[in-house]
C-alpha cells in the first residue's frame, strides 16, 4: 500500500492512473480538492478496490495519522501543493499554508508513523517529496542547466513556498533519519492539466474562439517533460533512488513559450480547423508581462539517468501531439472545469494586461 497526497491534481491523478495500469499494489489517495482537485480525473477507478479515495487536507494531523495507522502504507508520494505562480502573486498565502505550514505538518505525521515501524519495515520506507525546478531560480542564455547542486534562488512566492518545503523534507532526513528522495521537475504537460496553465490554455481558448494571451515576448525558455515520463521517473525513483538523494527530472526539451503556442497552433490546424479557414495563430495575443517573470528554466537530467536508469519516452513533438489529441477527445472534462470561478480567475489575471 502506498499513500500518494494531492492525488486529484493534474500530476497525483495521472501518477495514481499509472501506478495501477501498472501495479495491483493498492494506493490511498488524499486530496484537499480545492480548484485544481478534480475527481473526475480519477473517474476510471470509481469501483476499482485497489483504490481509496480521502477528502482532506496534508495539515489535518489527526486524519493523516489516522490514515497512516488504518493503511500502514510502505511509502508516501507527496503531490500537494499549490503550484501556479500567477495564483501565488495574487493570494501567496495559501501557498504558504499548504506547501510549508502544510508539509511541515505531513512530515511531523509521518515522522512518528515511521518511528513505530518495525526495523525491517523502517529501512524499507519512503517519503518521496515532488518538487519543481522553479526552486533553482533563474538561468540566462547559455548557462549550464539546473543540476541537483545548483543554488537554490526562487524568485516567486510559488517556488519560495516550494523551496521551503524541499528544505524542510532534507532538514528531517539529516536531523531525524527520515528515509526522504525529492525530486525537482521541469514543466508538465499533458491529460487533466487544469487550464490555466500554459499548454491547456491555449488549446481552451483556441477552441472557444478567445485570444491566446502570450506574457511580453514570448521568449521565456522551460524545459517541458510529459506528464506520464514524470510519472515513470517518480516511479524510478521510489523503487531505486538512494534516501537523502535529490533526483532533477526533465524531458530535453527545452522550447519558448512562443514556440509552444505556435505548435499547438499547427497541431489544431491540422487535428481540429477553424471553420473560417484561417490559421489559430491569428488569435495570438500579446499581453504585458508578469511581476518578475524568470527567463529561462532547463534540467539536467543526467544524475537519475547515469544512477537509476531513466530518461523520458516522449519526445515533445510525440507528447504535444498526444496532449492536443487527449483534450480535443475530452471536451466534456474541459467543460466540466471551467466553472464560474474560474472564468473569474482569468478576468482576474489577463484583465488589464492587453
Amino acid at each position: 500500500m502506498i499513500l500518494v497526497t494531492g492525488s486529484a491534481g493534474f500530476i497525483g491523478s495521472n501518477f495514481v492512473l499509472d501506478w495501477l495500469a501498472q501495479d495491483n499494489e493498492p494506493v490511498v489517495g488524499l486530496d484537499k480538492l480545492t480548484y485544481a482537485g478534480n475527481l473526475e480525473n480519477l473517474a476510471s477507478l470509481k469501483d476499482d478496490p485497489r483504490h481509496i479515495f480521502v477528502h482532506g487536507d496534508i495539515g489535518d494531523t489527526a486524519l493523516v495519522n489516522h490514515l497512516l495507522d488504518e493503511y500502514r502504507p510502505r511509502a508516501v508520494v507527496n503531490f500537494a501543493a499549490e503550484s501556479h505562480v500567477d495564483r501565488s502573486i495574487h493570494g501567496p498565502e495559501d501557498f504558504i499554508q499548504t506547501n510549508i505550514v502544510g508539509t511541515f505538518h505531513l512530515l511531523e505525521a509521518v515522522r512518528a508513523y515511521w518511528a513505530g515501524l518495525a526495523e525491517t519495515e523502517k529501512r524499507n520506507f519512503r517519503f518521496l517529496h515532488v518538487s519543481t525546478d522553479e526552486v533553482y531560480g533563474s538561468l540566462e542564455k547559455g548557462e549550464p542547466a539546473f543540476s541537483e547542486t545548483h543554488r537554490y534562488e526562487p524568485n516567486s512566492p510559488y517556488s519560495a513556498s516550494k523551496a521551503a518545503s524541499d528544505h524542510l523534507v532534507r532538514a528531517y532526513h539529516h536531523t531525524y533519519g527520515l528515509p526522504v528522495l525529492t525530486t525537482n521537475c521541469s514543466n508538465n504537460y499533458g491529460p487533466y492539466h487544469f487550464p490555466e496553465k500554459l499548454i491547456p490554455l491555449m488549446i481552451v481558448n483556441a477552441l472557444a474562439g478567445k485570444p491566446l494571451p502570450v506574457y511580453g515576448d514570448g521568449q521565456q525558455i522551460r524545459d517541458w517533460l510529459y506528464v506520464r515520463d514524470h510519472c515513470s521517473a517518480i516511479r524510478c525513483v521510489l523503487e531505486k533512488g538512494r534516501a537523502g538523494e535529490v533526483y532533477n527530472i526533465g524531458g530535453w526539451s527545452e522550447k519558448a513559450n512562443l514556440d509552444i503556442v505556435h505548435t499547438v497552433c499547427d497541431l489544431l490546424d491540422e487535428l481540429h480547423p477553424r471553420n473560417d479557414g484561417k490559421p489559430y495563430h491569428e488569435q495570438i495575443s500579446f499581453v504585458a508581462d508578469r511581476p518578475g517573470h524568470d527567463r529561462r528554466y532547463a534540467i539536467d537530467a543526467r544524475k537519475i539517468e547515469r544512477e537509476l536508469g531513466w530518461k523520458p519516452a516522449e519526445t515533445f513533438e510525440t507528447g504535444i501531439r498526444k496532449t492536443v489529441q487527449w483534450y480535443l477527445d475530452n471536451q466534456g472534462w474541459v467543460s466540466n472545469v471551467q466553472s464560474g470561478s474560474y472564468r473569474q480567475w482569468v478576468e482576474k489575471n489577463y484583465a488589464g494586461r492587453s
